[in-house]
């Protein structure tokens, strides 16, 4: 057992005793956090920094799953949920507030003219896909990216134990950037289709006019155009991808960055659809719960009042620039390369067969860890993010690319690692 980590160890095997995993989540758990080198447990968090149950303190990079946007317990966000919480946090009957919010989001999402509130971005998501149909009489589904745990989903994923395979049946993958692949769907379900659901963007940006394509085809042939914006939704642009990308959907689905790490996720999209919601039964008891609406509240205004993106923006394009850099002078460019967004950017392996890519996967978060940085290979960013986190980033990616070089002069990574290597959890981007 690690000293520095003794507490969230022991803890962990309390907990496991309780909890499956040790986590509600499996990017938080030991899956991605190897055993012996990792914390398990947070303490507190505040802007842009983690301390750990043991008091060891991180730059976070993760910013809990890029839910958090203005930087851990915001102020004004935190404000606005104490003075909600006097005034209570659930009721028998709707609030003002779920109308604020809504109206907030219908002024700034270009395809948003009504809206409906869940909790998770997994709800507005199976919630746009069974709207989707209910309007199309169809019931085979198209995906592009991730899109939560729920059945139709993650059924066409490697992790569906317990999904009836009738249920996995109706769901259909195709390729970013091509196409043809989603072509070649349609000419398969001819007639069955209820929508293409997909991320706008995720690690590459899209190509000129693949967008456009998409939500031609789709409409060509009967079927409703869904961005799951719950990533790229108030980070990438106020208006989420659609805004920046200029291309409006039928519907459009967010959650992590509604609410700065409050729980709220949020379906948007054209009035004649989302009347349908009337009758589609999506309903919680939590939906409309004040306090992740305040947070909501006072995060939309941020964002619409101060340089929220701008710096976010700003920021990551300094980490992308520097660590494209940083590969360079450590010769790295064969094994390494910088892709994605500014407000969410991945190192990517590249594909060779000198190095295991799981050792290595853990070889990069045991390293970054001990520089007091948790991450797990993507650039989260945050408005707390500032010159000093990303300093202390850059000197993290010395000490991991130093390894690198040591490994591949060694011939292997295992002599590098304090822990055993992690093991995939699956793959869809």
């Amino acid at each position: 057992m690690s000293t520095k980590f003794k507490k969230s160890e022991e803890l962990l095997k309390i907990v496991e005793t309780v909890i499956p995993l040790g986590s509600q989540t499996f990017s938080k758990s030991k899956v991605n956090y190897p055993f012996g080198v990792s914390p398990y447990f947070a303490k507190k968090a505040k802007g842009a920094y983690l301390w750990d149950v043991d008091d060891n303190k991180y730059v976070d990079y993760i910013s809990s799953l890029l839910s958090v946007t203005l930087g851990y317990a915001d102020e004004d966000v935190n404000k606005a949920v104490a003075a909600q919480l006097e005034l209570g946090s659930i009721f028998s009957i709707a609030s003002e507030l779920e109308y604020e919010v809504g109206k907030a989001i219908c002024e700034m999402v270009p395809c948003a003219e009504m809206v409906r509130f869940g909790k998770n971005g997994s709800d507005a998501t199976a919630g746009a896909v069974r709207l989707a149909r209910a309007v199309t009489k169809r019931d085979d589904v198209i995906v592009c990216g991730y899109h939560g745990w729920q059945d139709w989903y993650i059924g066409s994923t490697t992790r569906n134990l317990g999904v009836p395979k009738a249920t996995s049946d109706l769901t259909h993958t195709f390729q970013y950037n091509d196409i043809s692949s989603l072509e070649e769907q349609f000419k398969k379900l001819q007639g069955k289709v209820a929508a293409v659901v997909m991320e706008p963007t995720n690690v590459y940006p899209p190509a000129e006019g693949f967008l456009q394509q998409v939500k031609d085809l789709a409409h060509k042939n009967g079927a409703l155009l869904i961005f799951d914006e719950t990533i790229t939704g108030f980070r990438f642009a106020k208006g989420g991808a659609q805004e920046l990308y200029g291309v409006t959907p039928d519907l459009a689905t967010f959650g992590k960055g509604l609410a700065n790490g409050f729980p709220l996720s949020a379906i948007a999209g054209k009035r004649e659809y989302m009347k349908l919601m009337e009758e589609v039964f999506f309903s919680f008891t939590f939906g409309g719960d004040t306090l992740s609406l305040a947070a909501s509240k006072a995060n939309l205004i941020k964002l619409n009042t101060q340089p929220i993106l701008e710096s976010i923006h700003n920021y990551g394009n300094q980490v992308i620039d520097q660590l494209v850099k940083k590969i360079s002078d450590h010769q790295l460019d064969e094994f390494f390369e910088v892709k994605g967004h500014p407000a969410w950017s991945f190192l990517i392996f590249k594909e060779q067969k000198q190095l295991d890519g799981m050792e290595l996967t853990t070889l990069m978060v045991q390293e970054m860890l001990d520089q007091g940085l948790i991450y797990l290979g993507t650039h989260n960013m945050n408005y707390c993010h500032r010159e000093a986190e990303i300093k202390q980033l850059m000197n993290g990616y010395d000490v991991f690319f130093s390894k690198v070089n040591e490994a591949l002069k060694k011939g292997n990574i295992s002599s590098l690692l304090n822990c055993k290597p992690l093991v995939p959890l699956f793959k869809v981007r």
